[in-house]
């Protein structure tokens, strides 16, 4: 096996932000609450507070005695993020925040609402390891991982502008954002549970609403699979041959394709769910004919029914020489996919003219 690639797992040692209540199991919210003097039930009522009524900030809480509230903000509830930057397009429906955490380290958040849906893609690190060369957040490196509080709070947000806007629902959270979900992995695998915990313990979104992606860690598929949370998987290939995904995506020089299809075939097997697989769709790099070919043999041959391919219109960087291929190329890609009899669609971009692929905004500063 090649040497391990530099952070691939290991965020760089930075400090966490301090401990929020959204950190917390239940039986560690217990405890915080007793040390704090507090009799037992309050710990249910900043649940209920936190994720059903989506409200941060104990001053609001008007169930919570007036005299504890600064008490429980200082010790539970300190502010973690502040929006750096909002910019919208899509008449509304498309919202890109910027945040900034206590440590001025700055990471994103998109909110889409579509007529059917409302979906937030939320951010696990702030960059990545992963340098995959046409990705924004790749190109700028990995600064640290993000606190399983911090990844909540982006969520939380977004349900409350939500329902704060017009009385909407967020229905749909993908971990599409900046970073490798699966390279945080504890912090991440936290916040889903909380992400799909009933209320009171959680935002009680189903787990078939919630989508982890990942560029490949094969062991790391395998470990979320036997966690049998049910979510989806979506597996960003972008190219089915080692030759090519070595370069597009340098993980792959650790696990290779075949391997990382195995591994998203055990997770199909044990959960059940479809597997996703994303492909940025790339001019005259990897949307040739025959990788289409190739990407709808492997998938039938590893996956069976249990594989749908989203293709990915590339949204260029400023300066990137990658841009994305002709329609005319991309409708014959999908037609021979399907041709193999594998599921294919074409995703529907949002956001190009708010520079809302992964990492441009945090980019422009």
């Amino acid at each position: 096996m090649p040497n391990p690639l530099p952070l691939v797992f290991d965020a760089p040692r930075r400090a966490l932000p301090p401990r929020h209540f959204a950190d917390l199991t239940d039986a560690e919210r217990a405890s915080a609450v007793s040390d704090l003097g507090l009799p037992a039930f309050r710990g249910k009522q900043l649940a209920n507070q936190y994720f059903g009524r989506l409200i941060a900030d104990p001053q609001q809480m008007t169930d919570l005695p007036a005299a504890v509230r600064d008490q429980v903000g200082a010790a539970l509830f300190p502010p973690l993020l502040e929006p750096a930057r909002e910019i919208e397009c899509d008449r509304g429906e498309t919202r890109k925040v910027l945040w900034r955490a206590n440590d001025k380290t700055t990471f994103e958040s998109v909110l889409m609402r579509y007529p059917d849906r409302n979906t937030v893609c939320i951010s696990s690190q702030a960059g990545c390891g992963m340098a995959c060369p046409f990705c924004a957040t790749g190109q700028g490196g990995l600064k640290r991982n993000l606190s399983t509080a911090e990844i909540l709070e982006q969520v939380r947000f977004a349900a409350a502008e939500l329902r704060n806007r017009d009385g909407g629902r967020l229905s749909n959270i993908v971990f599409m954002g900046m970073g490798e979900p699966l390279a945080n992995y504890n912090r991440v695998v936290a916040a889903v549970k909380r992400i799909i915990a009933p209320a009171p313990n959680g935002f009680g979104i189903s787990a078939r609403s919630v989508t982890v992606s990942t560029v490949g860690l094969a062991p790391a598929i395998r470990k979320l699979a036997d966690e049998k949370l049910n979510v989806t998987l979506a597996l960003s290939l972008h190219t089915p041959d080692d030759e090519l995904r070595d370069t597009l995506v340098p993980v792959n020089t650790r696990w290779k394709v075949d391997e990382v299809l195995d591994a998203a075939r055990y997770y199909a097997d044990v959960t059940g769910r479809r597997v996703s697989i994303e492909y940025a769709l790339i001019r005259d790099v990897n949307d040739q004919p025959w990788r289409a070919d190739l990407l709808g043999k492997k998938l039938h041959g590893k996956l069976g029914p249990l594989v749908h391919v989203n293709l990915i219109p590339l949204n260029p960087t400023p300066g990137s020489e990658w841009d994305a291929s002709p329609k005319p190329v991309e409708r014959e890609f999908v037609r021979r996919v399907r041709e193999r009899g594998v599921s294919c669609t074409v995703r529907d971009t949002r956001g190009r003219e708010i520079a809302a692929a992964c990492g441009q905004l945090a980019a422009q500063g």
